[in-house]
């Protein structure tokens, strides 16, 4: 799916839209802080503690990222303390000036909300690295809920996930506008009915757009909020 052209349509009716539930990492934040951390920083850190060359560790380290893919463990900062044998929040902590919004999301969310459109956070994220990034970025300020897999006890990919949201977050499938840059999570939202979804074609800054499958979606955040603006 090619991104949306402006000239020719706008991507959301926001008539139609009530509640926006967005990502973070990828979606709302850029991924190349998690992309370096846990690509080049945690295997070379590995290597240093264990005694190995940085290839041996990579490929250690990339065969327990692929055990636990796609389930909490793989976002818990703790499971990866004591898996690996190191301290995975103080790294962060070290690294912690890569954390960096997208551009025109703090603007983007400012007008949901002067609009009356709800805003949530549905993240994976474990609670440690939210924090992190919320203390670094301020985004905080700027949603209405936060809701993490983590505290509901099940990842966004999984059957389920979203019975569990639905029941402390009401929403309507017809007016709920969701973004995130994971095609299998979206697919998960397809398949639980939502009428609106948008992916992000480029959520690491620093690496190219990825294929959004049969989603619409969006490179960044201007021309949601240029259709926004225009729309309300």
């Amino acid at each position: 799916m090619v991104p949306w052209n402006p000239a020719e349509s706008d991507p959301v009716d926001w008539s139609t839209i009530q509640t926006v539930f967005l990502d973070m990492d990828g979606t709302l934040l850029d991924l190349h802080f998690d992309n370096y951390f846990w690509r080049q920083l945690v295997p070379a850190r590995y290597a240093q503690r264990h005694g190995l060359s940085e290839a041996q560790a990579r490929a250690l380290v990339y065969a327990r990222y692929r055990e636990v893919e796609g389930t909490l463990a793989w976002y818990s900062v703790d499971h990866w303390s004591q898996t690996l044998d190191l301290d995975i929040a103080l790294l962060k902590e070290e690294v912690e000036h890569l954390i960096q919004l997208h551009p025109q999301v703090l603007p983007f969310l400012e007008t949901l909300g002067t609009r009356g459109k709800r805003r949530v956070l549905l993240t994976n994220a474990h609670p440690k690295s939210i924090a992190l990034k919320l203390r670094k970025t301020r985004l905080g300020d700027h949603l209405d809920r936060i809701l993490c897999a983590h505290e509901l006890g099940l990842p966004k990919e999984r059957p389920g996930f979203w019975d569990l949201v639905q029941a402390v977050e009401p929403f309507s499938l017809e007016h709920t506008l969701f973004i995130d840059d994971s095609p299998a999570v979206l697919q998960a939202a397809q398949r639980y009915g939502f009428r609106h979804l948008l992916a992000v074609r480029k959520p690491d800054s620093q690496s190219p757009p990825q294929p959004s499958g049969p989603f619409p979606a969006i490179d960044q955040f201007d021309v949601l909020l240029d259709s926004l603006r225009a729309g309300s």
